[in-house]
């Protein structure tokens, strides 16, 4: 093969029957693909050792001749076994090869040999099964010297690759090695100059070197070349989409001297934060530019977001245009609308008519809500996913906010999108902190603006530990610290990771399998123990529960999850945001927006079922008035496991920051090209946003030179090529839409 051929397909290099096996386990089809399915660590043959001295358990290879060799069958089931008896002239050794007859005629008396494998016992007697090996009448083939031949051999590290159960990490390994003996020198990608200022091989040689190394720093090389490449091709696709946004049709948005704007501007009741000022500033100059402004706010709880979208949104309304408020949830876009029109008051409401749009609406009024919105009456739209209907038609739509960015896919945003006569503006605002190189990487085609300023005045918020796995009786003074609290007049949340005992909160951050993973890496047993029992704590158990203790008699109580009716949820939430609730038990359909001043308590139940994002987020709900903020997280999670790790971690800060970071090294990466935005399998293959900040970084400085210098990157055909590469259907379809 060629260069070219490094996109054939693998039946034409593997066969059609291997190739239909590599489709199945990996999804793999060409030949790319597969030499991108790198080895995860390398393996050592061990150093070369005499029969005499062979600990149990150790990895041995030694120089022996094959004595006796002979087979038998097994006496419990069918089958046979082959042994083979080998000499280093001081010792003996037995080989164990099971129903593999063909061995003996290879392995006949006088043969020698280099052997490698797992000492075992058997019957006292030492013993490799299913050793490596290579024969000497191979090695010898070109007359190098025997010791050289096996020195080398046992230097040479071994690939280890991810594997299952049909494809086994030697058959990989073989594949590979018939695809890289057919395959031509590989077109590099990287401009010379680039290569030579970052010390990178070129990318035929990394590719080889990283799946057959001569030794463990020829994989380092290699693997730092290979990195570099992935995040700089990523970083170049990124950048070339920011270009392309930058280069649509827009509709200038400028807010009108005395206009609704100034109006509001006047009446505010509070001064805004410098944060908050310049970040407003950012976003009012990209609305006022003929281009479509993208731009993601990231600010911790409280800091004040909505006012300054909010802002964005008069300024469109000042032209004439409309902006629309996409909320996860219909709780959040209740608050979001009772908010928005308590802080316009009631002039600018009754010019403005904020509108809300929702799947379980009644039918009439959605009819009413749609009327508005089509005839431009409602210069302020908010929704759920309900707004992204063929039903929903705007009248002139001007700028998207979408509020907690993680709760939509790429394919919703752009439904709304594609609602603009022009693509509109879009501000994303998410108040989970992003770590830098997360918000290069996985929005890297956005410009990025942090509010990391609290308003003034705030009282903060104080976290504890519940640990009940040693101290079992601390969950008494938690409940009794509860009804302290109400006796203060003061509210409380309760929240459960589950909303029955047999339906778990589908909103939960950590999903079961991650649960099992992050409990205990060292005893399965206590992984199944931690995460099966106790049960999850649910809503309708806890609310029986606390109904029940005398202490609490007189305390109105009530719940609230994501499966109830969408006029009750408003009614419980207006309820509870009236004081006409004490308890709130809850799900995590409170876990962004609701804003409750008097509400000075969280009792987070199963705290490690939870996210260290989601926690912080839970945690903001409280401290949002004049009373202080305490948030207990009662956890069954035994100490030093990664679970009690994640609690531990947010009860330790309030920085949001600092937590996402923390949040980012305990979780794997999300897809960062496709419609997964959340811990699962990353599309990454050898770069990690938590460890190769610095690389990053530098990739991506590499990358604007180059375009700032050749945006069609015209001088570049090879990269062009390996963009187009590296981005198959559907990653494309996503940086379209991002």
């Amino acid at each position: 093969m060629t260069a070219a051929d490094f996109d054939h397909g693998l039946g034409q290099v593997l066969g059609s029957a291997v190739a239909g096996r590599v489709k199945k386990a990996f999804g793999y089809e060409t030949v790319g693909e597969l030499l991108a399915h790198f080895p995860r660590r390398y393996a050592s043959h061990g150093e070369l050792t005499e029969l005499v001295l062979l600990p149990e358990g150790d990895e041995i290879t030694i120089i022996a001749e094959v004595t006796r060799a002979r087979e038998r069958r097994m006496q419990a089931r069918r089958g046979t076994i082959q042994e083979v008896v080998i000499s280093d002239g001081v010792g003996n050794l037995t080989l164990t090869f099971f129903n593999q007859p063909w061995r003996l005629k290879e392995l006949r008396p006088g043969v020698r040999a280099i052997f490698a494998g797992k000492v075992s016992k058997y019957n006292m007697t030492p013993q490799l099964t299913h050793p490596d090996y290579k024969l000497f009448d191979e090695l010898m083939a070109e007359g190098s010297d025997a010791g050289e031949v096996a020195r080398e051999w046992v230097e040479r590290p071994i690939p280890i690759y991810p594997a299952t159960k049909n494809l086994p990490s030697w058959k990989i390994a073989g594949m590979i090695e018939t695809v890289l003996e057919a395959l031509g020198p590989v077109e590099d990608p990287m401009p010379g100059t680039l290569r030579q200022a970052h010390s990178l091989l070129q990318i035929d040689q990394a590719l080889r070197m990283i799946h057959q190394p001569a030794e463990e720093k020829d994989a380092h090389i290699a693997r730092h070349t290979l990195r570099f490449h992935e995040a700089f091709l990523l970083q170049t696709a990124l950048l070339q989409r920011r270009q392309a946004a930058r280069g649509l049709p827009a509709t200038a948005r400028e807010a009108v001297a005395g206009g609704l704007l100034d109006r509001f501007d006047r009446a505010l009741g509070f001064t805004l934060t410098e944060d908050q000022q310049a970040v407003g500033e950012q976003v009012m100059h990209d609305i006022s530019q003929p281009h479509p402004m993208s731009r993601l706010i990231q600010g911790e709880v409280g800091s004040g977001k909505t006012v300054v979208a909010l802002r964005a949104m008069l300024a469109v309304a000042d032209t004439g245009g409309q902006a629309a408020l996409l909320a996860p949830t219909e709780v959040l876009a209740g608050q979001h609308l009772r908010s928005i029109v308590a802080i316009l008051g009631p002039d600018l409401s009754a010019e403005l008519m904020p509108t809300l749009f929702t799947g379980q609406m009644t039918a009439k009024d959605r009819r009413s809500a749609s009327l508005r919105i089509v005839s431009g009456q409602a210069r302020i739209v908010i929704g759920t996913h309900a707004l992204l209907g063929d039903a929903v038609s705007f009248f002139d739509l001007g700028l998207i906010v979408v509020d907690e960015q993680h709760r939509f896919g790429v394919d919703q945003r752009e439904a709304l999108r594609l609602k603009g006569a022009t693509p509109p503006h879009v501000l994303i605002l998410t108040a989970t902190p992003i770590p830098r190189t997360v918000a290069m990487t996985v929005f890297g085609d956005l410009d990025v603006s942090t509010i990391r300023q609290l308003p003034a005045g705030r009282p903060g918020i104080e976290s504890f530990v519940v640990p009940l796995a040693e101290k079992p009786q601390w969950i008494v003074r938690t409940w009794q610290r509860v009804v302290e609290e109400l006796a203060l007049g003061r509210q409380v949340f309760v929240v459960c990771p589950a909303i029955s005992a047999s339906e778990p909160d589908p909103d939960l951050d950590i999903a079961a399998e991650e649960l099992i993973e992050s409990t205990s890496a060292t005893d399965p047993a206590a992984r199944t123990t931690s995460l099966l029992t106790p049960a999850m704590a649910d809503v309708e158990e806890t609310l029986a529960r606390l109904r029940a203790m005398p202490a609490l008699a007189n305390a109105r109580i009530e719940p609230l999850h994501g499966k109830m009716p969408s006029d009750e949820k408003d009614l419980v939430m207006r309820s509870f945001a009236d004081g006409q609730i004490d308890v709130l038990v809850a799900t995590t359909v409170i876990e962004v927006g609701v804003d409750v001043p008097n509400a000075s308590t969280m009792v987070v139940l199963d705290a490690d079922r939870f996210g260290v994002s989601q926690l912080h987020q839970l945690r903001g709900r409280v401290g949002r008035g004049r009373v202080p903020g305490i948030c207990l997280f009662v956890t069954h999670a035994e100490p030093g496991s990664l679970a009690r790790e994640r609690v531990e971690a947010v009860a330790s800060t309030l920085d949001g920051f600092e937590l996402a970071q923390i949040d980012l090294e305990l979780r794997r990466e999300g897809d960062v090209l496709g419609t997964t935005q959340s811990g699962g399998r990353s599309s990454l293959k050898l770069l990690r946003v938590a460890r190769d900040a610095d690389l990053i970084m530098t990739a991506r400085a590499a990358a604007e030179q180059l375009l700032e210098v050749d945006p069609e990157l015209a001088r570049y055909p090879a990269l062009v090529r390996a963009l187009a590469r590296r981005l198959d259907e559907s990653e494309r379809e996503f940086l379209a839409k991002t």
